[in-house]
C-alpha cells in the first residue's frame, strides 16, 4: 500500500511539474497567428503578419538555417512598423545582395545566445541596479532596463526600443517582439 502510494505521489508531482512548464511557455498570438512553443523561432515568424520584413531579411541575409538550429537564441523581433520606421531607402538597400554582411550584422544584432525570458531579463537588470548589458551575437551589446513596468531595450547609438510582447517561447528559444529596429 504504501509503495502504491509513493507512486501516486510521484506521478502528481510529475503532472504538476509538466502543467508548470506548459503553462509558462504557451502558445501566443503574435501578428494574428498563433507561436506554437513545439516549433522554431522561423517556422512560428514565417506566419506572424508583424513580421513578414524581417522574415524577409532573415532569408536575404542567409540566417533562416542558423535560426532553425537546436540554439537556444533569444530573439528581439522588429515589427513591420519599426522597420518602416527607418529612414527611407534604408530597408531596400539592406535587402541588396552586395549588402547581405551588412544586414547580417543588424539582424545579428537583435539575437543574445541562450534563452532569457522577460523574467531572466529583468533579474539580469536588478543584479545590475537598474540596467544589464548582454552580448548579442554579432559580438556588440545591447543595454536593457525597465521603465515603469515595461522593459526596454537600448542599442549602441541610444535608440530605445519597448518590449510590446514578451516571452513568445520557441522550441529552440524565445522571442520579444520590440517596437523598433535596433542599429550596431
Amino acid at each position: 500500500m504504501k509503495i502504491k502510494n509513493l507512486k501516486n505521489g510521484i506521478l502528481l508531482v510529475a503532472l504538476s511539474l509538466i502543467a508548470t512548464v506548459t503553462m509558462a511557455q504557451e502558445t501566443k498570438m503574435v501578428g494574428g497567428a498563433a507561436m506554437y512553443p513545439t516549433k522554431n523561432i522561423v517556422e512560428n515568424a514565417v506566419n506572424s503578419k508583424d513580421h513578414t520584413t524581417l522574415v524577409a531579411a532573415v532569408k536575404a541575409a542567409g540566417l533562416v538555417e542558423t535560426l532553425q538550429s537546436d540554439g537556444p537564441f533569444t530573439v528581439f523581433a522588429p515589427t513591420n512598423e519599426a522597420f518602416a520606421a527607418l529612414p527611407e531607402g534604408t530597408v531596400e538597400t539592406l535587402l541588396k545582395p552586395e549588402n547581405k554582411e551588412k544586414l547580417q550584422a543588424v539582424l545579428t544584432y537583435h539575437v543574445v545566445a541562450g534563452k532569457m525570458d522577460a523574467m531572466d531579463l529583468m533579474n539580469a537588470i536588478k543584479k545590475g541596479k537598474g540596467k544589464a548589458t548582454l552580448k548579442t551575437v554579432n559580438g556588440e551589446s545591447l543595454t536593457f532596463m525597465k521603465k515603469g513596468k515595461k522593459l526596454m531595450v537600448m542599442d549602441s547609438k541610444g535608440n530605445k526600443a519597448k518590449v510590446t510582447i514578451a516571452d513568445v517561447y520557441q522550441s529552440n528559444g524565445v522571442i520579444h517582439v520590440i517596437d523598433t529596429v535596433l542599429l550596431p
